[in-house]
């Protein structure tokens, strides 16, 4: 057990303060333990405080090159011992994804610093949580890493919500992701960006992946570069000049029109036939289920995906060096599939490392 808790308390990374004063300037104020630059820019760019529009997000999240940020924003209200500041944001850093826990522990530094005006409460929480897995405060509330399981994580978005929105066509997104293709999401609003985003993942829930999610991407050269060194992924957009950008994506989700769009170069790979509309079938009539939870919805998915990738076994071999299973495209080609199929099951085969290149 304390094994377990210590492996769970070692993955935070770091905690920061951004502050924005009555002048309205926007400053990296503090801390714990140091960040690099590049880093540094990139929070102050997520953080809403540095934002035109004026906006108040009070929590974003996202990833960065394979550091994930929580960031939790607040207005200072006129009762607060902060007298020459009118908002601040608490960013934590983490490797793990876990929205919901870092959420609530920000909102703890927050009451703290509120109170105190000083980060030195805030970083004594910190270690505690760094080192034992809990902090506990009478007024502030409590809290337990251990409380917030990684799988709550990812059954927490609503991938019913997502059939009702895009119906058939969300088989569109599962091919993708079974092909580990690039899919670009945007709307205007960043809440209804990271939502939708981090429930893709959950579409094929074999894999329990959610590395492939960046769900807070800005038109930014750096951050354009690190999302580009991803085999496949999960790209979060609020800026819709992202449209215009198809080097970045396979396919296109404006969510905002509810519309799905192939990227020309996609479309071979992503060809539909009999058996995607099989599946589309089923994602549609598990999800419209009353009865079926969000979880079940995710089950029924898994064992179709499994019951599609158990159809590779019959044409696999192991691969000469006796390391991994390979497709034999000759055996594929004798069963005489629809050619959609077999062009799916390639792609696939593809996806899992399973050609022998």
């Amino acid at each position: 057990m304390a094994a377990a808790e210590a492996a769970d308390t070692q993955l935070m990374l770091g905690v920061g303060l951004i502050e924005k004063d009555t002048n309205g300037e926007v400053l990296w104020v503090w801390c714990y333990p140091s960040t690099t630059a590049p880093l540094r820019d990139l929070l102050l760019r997520k953080c809403c405080l540095t934002d035109e529009n004026k906006l108040l997000h009070p929590f974003v999240f996202g990833q960065y090159r394979r550091t994930w940020f929580y960031i939790t924003t607040v207005e200072v209200p006129d009762s607060s011992v902060l007298k020459k500041v009118t908002h601040f944001s608490i960013v934590l850093t983490a490797k793990d994804f876990n929205p919901e826990k870092y959420s609530t522990f920000a909102k703890i530094l927050c009451r703290m610093y509120l109170k105190h005006g000083s980060p030195v409460k805030m970083m004594e929480s910190y270690i505690a949580v760094l080192t034992k897995g809990i902090c506990q405060s009478e007024e502030n509330g409590s809290f337990l890493s251990k409380d917030f399981d990684a799988r709550k994580a990812y059954l927490a978005g609503s991938i019913k919500d997502i059939v009702s929105q895009f119906g058939m066509e969300t088989v569109i997104l599962h091919t993708a992701l079974m092909l580990k293709k690039r899919i670009v999401v945007y709307h205007p609003k960043i809440e209804a960006v990271q939502e939708f985003t981090r429930t893709l993942p959950a579409l094929v829930w074999h894999r329990q992946d959610w590395t492939i999610l960046h769900s807070y991407v800005h038109l930014n050269a750096d951050e354009l570069e690190a999302l580009q060194m991803c085999p496949g992924y999960i790209a979060g957009f609020v800026d819709l000049e992202v449209s215009s950008r198809p080097d970045l994506y396979d396919v296109f989700v404006n969510l905002a029109d509810s519309e799905i769009t192939i990227a020309p170069l996609a479309k071979e790979a992503m060809t539909m036939g009999k058996l995607h509309k099989e599946i589309g079938q089923l994602i549609v009539q598990s999800a419209e289920d009353p009865e079926k939870s969000d979880s079940q919805v995710i089950q029924d998915i898994s064992l179709k995906t499994r019951e599609i990738l158990s159809n590779l076994a019959p044409f696999s071999e192991v691969s000469g060096d006796g390391e991994k299973l390979v497709l034999n495209f000759e055996l594929l080609k004798q069963r005489r599939f629809p050619p959609a199929t077999e062009n799916f099951l390639y792609h696939l085969a593809a996806a899992e490392q399973m050609l022998n290149i």
